[in-house]
């Protein structure tokens, strides 16, 4: 063992311990021990920062654009809730909303998949009184195993797969299998040499064009199907049910708020309940005008009509729900003539104080549109039922109102004498429905341009789609991207070259293939089980790009292509469930699931390992050694 190697090792060791035990991002972590391998000149400056110029991390970013312009059109979440209706037990709400998330994880990042359909799973579960702890994690989890069956499902196969292209490209045009001979080396020898450099260089070529869109397929779509399977059974016995973080601090404050059908709008001529407007969460429908009548009895059968006026009860959470189904506006007009896009505005609560000078006038008489550049869309008065049209209602000392307008405004008004209080409802900017057709248009074009143009340039094209037809404005795409994983991955494999080029690799590939007795198959399950341990450790983009250096030479070591090690790395680092840590959407789901460590390990662990003997079963028959 050299200097080198040592060093590496260790940086390795404090990288691994952190990231298990270091409240530390793994951003900050991975950055630091590559500033120090840098310091210590085990890989060169040039080399440390090449993991930020690798296309699968500016693919990453680019998906994270497209991803937003689909929430922010609505293309996703409106169209889930209708096709996950009312089910009728646990295991058939968890197959209606897992089916769909595999799918659209298959072609979209697993992260933004799970952001999108974390808050319609939650009303949801609200709306039929079913267990949040139940849902969220078979979503998790299921937004993993869709992942597994495409080229683009996740960013770590991305990363993965840009990092094969390049390292078998290179091989490729430096291994010459004519340089040994003439330089002194005996004839056999020299035959020998020629021989394995040929050898080793026509293992490569194969491997220059990477995996296709759908060849990970072969592997990851047995592993989908089998993986659901798995959580529709055992969830009942393995997965407790657990009170999210903060649930009881509801907010019990109601609003009335009055919606508009539009005409033309898909709720035309469907009843009450098939629009889904009959168990909203936290809200219920008190009234409907319809032609200066008014129909206060109103029935789960009453057939909707274009220019109704609804009326509904409940908390804020649920009326930005109201503002994300489709053909469904504010009744007030003074909406649509605030300045800017609908797109640049937010919902804001503020309270009104006894020195505001629009006190005991209605918010019609006060102007209110004219004065504070904001409309008042709903007005909640100490749990009273306020009827009557918005305009209409008199404004009292203490009203909280529900206003859309530029976020600006909570900055303007946050000190004025006008309002106690002036605060953002996070989340709440309305989609732009009619976009929603462009968008999910775009996505379509873009599965079929990667095929042929690579996901690169695909992604490319549908994120400067997706800004040009104003699906997502350029602020929202700047705060799409989470900078943290693109670290993240930039610095894992900046590690991982250290390794290559230090010879720590190499050093650890020798130890394996001694371990695993020389045995093709033995080899490739410690691989897995390597991946996959420290994927549920130190997070699966950190872990890939570590071991993929060390895929490398174990497969030279045993003269044998490298491809199923690799395919191994991707399925075993994006298959991770068996801690909160390893996967992103893990995490995500942690707090809002009020889930423990040990659920993961307890409902996750089995999976990890079925996922594995499926996987070192399949891999050698699909990609030969």
């Amino acid at each position: 063992m050299t200097l080198d190697i040592g060093i590496t090792l260790a940086v390795l060791f404090v990288a691994i311990v952190s990231l298990i035990w270091s409240r530390a991002g793994a951003d900050l972590i991975l950055m630091g021990c590559l500033g120090v391998l840098v310091a210590t000149g085990a890989v060169q400056s040039d080399d440390a920062l090449l993991g930020f110029a690798n296309r699968g991390l500016v693919t990453v970013a680019l998906m994270f654009v497209v991803a937003e312009g689909l929430q922010q059109t609505g293309a996703v979440g409106f169209w889930v809730q209708q096709w996950l209706g009312q089910p009728k037990s646990r295991a058939a709400a968890q197959a209606r909303f897992m089916i769909p998330t595999a799918f659209m994880s298959a072609f979209l990042n697993n992260t933004p998949v799970v952001a999108i359909l974390m808050p319609v799973l939650d009303e949801w579960a609200r709306k039929f009184r079913l267990s949040v702890s139940q849902l969220l994690l078979p979503l998790s989890y299921a937004a993993i195993l869709g992942g597994l069956c495409t080229l683009i499902g996740t960013s770590t196969t991305l990363v993965v797969n840009e990092m094969l292209i390049s390292e078998s490209t290179k091989i490729v045009a430096h291994v010459d299998p004519i340089q040994p001979v003439g330089n002194g080396v005996p004839g056999e020898e020299a035959a020998n040499i020629v021989a394995n450099h040929a050898a080793r260089r026509a293992r490569y070529v194969p491997l220059v064009n990477g995996l296709t869109m759908f060849e990970l397929g072969w592997v990851g779509l047995p592993c989908c199907l089998v993986g659901l399977g798995y959580i529709l059974l055992c969830t009942r016995w393995l997965l407790p049910d657990r009170k999210p973080v903060g649930g009881q601090f509801d907010d019990p404050r109601e609003y009335t708020v009055e919606m508009v059908i539009e005409p033309g709008s898909p709720l035309v001529r469907r009843t009450i309940e098939t629009a889904g407007l009959r168990h909203l969460p936290g809200m219920y429908l008190m009234e409907i005008e319809r032609d200066g009548h008014i129909l206060p009895a109103v029935s789960s059968n009453d057939v909707l009509q274009a220019e109704d006026r609804l009326v509904f009860v409940g908390v804020v959470e649920s009326v930005v729900d109201l503002r994300r189904i489709p053909g469904l506006k504010p009744a007030t007009d003074q909406v649509f003539k605030l300045d800017g896009p609908r797109g640049d505005r937010c919902l804001i609560e503020s309270v009104v104080s006894d020195t505001c000078p629009i006190v005991n006038m209605s918010i019609r008489e006060a102007r209110f549109r004219s004065r504070y550049n904001a409309a008042v869309i709903a007005v909640a008065r100490n749990g009273q039922r306020l009827r009557g049209k918005i305009g209409d209602i008199q404004l009292r000392v203490g009203d909280t109102l529900l206003l859309e307008a530029h976020p600006t405004f909570a900055e303007i008004q946050r000190n004025s004498r006008d309002f106690y209080l002036v605060s953002k409802v996070e989340n709440s900017t309305p989609p732009e429905h009619e976009r929603a057709p462009i968008a999910l248009i775009i996505l379509l074009g873009m599965v079929i341009a990667a095929v042929k143009f690579g996901m690169l340039k695909s992604a490319m094209i549908a994120s400067a789609l997706m800004l040009l037809t104003r699906c997502v404005r350029g602020p929202e795409a700047r705060r799409s991207v989470d900078w943290t994983v693109l670290v993240t991955i930039g610095a894992g494999i900046g590690i991982g070259k250290a390794m290559d080029q230090t010879g720590t690799a190499r050093w650890i590939a020798e130890g394996l293939i001694s371990v695993a007795q020389g045995d093709r198959i033995m080899t490739l399950a410690v691989i897995y089980g390597l991946t996959m341990v420290l994927t549920n450790l130190i997070t699966a983009k950190a872990a890939a790009s570590v071991l993929f250096f060390l895929a490398l030479p174990t497969a030279d070591q045993m003269g044998i292509s490298p491809m199923p090690f690799v395919i191994a790395i991707i399925i075993a680092s994006a298959a991770s469930f068996a801690t909160p840590m390893g996967y992103q959407t893990n995490m995500m789901v942690y707090g809002p699931g009020g889930y423990k460590y040990v659920d993961y390990l307890r409902f996750g662990g089995p999976l990890s390992i079925i996922i594995g003997i499926i996987a070192i079963a399949l891999i050698p028959m699909i990609w030969s050694f």
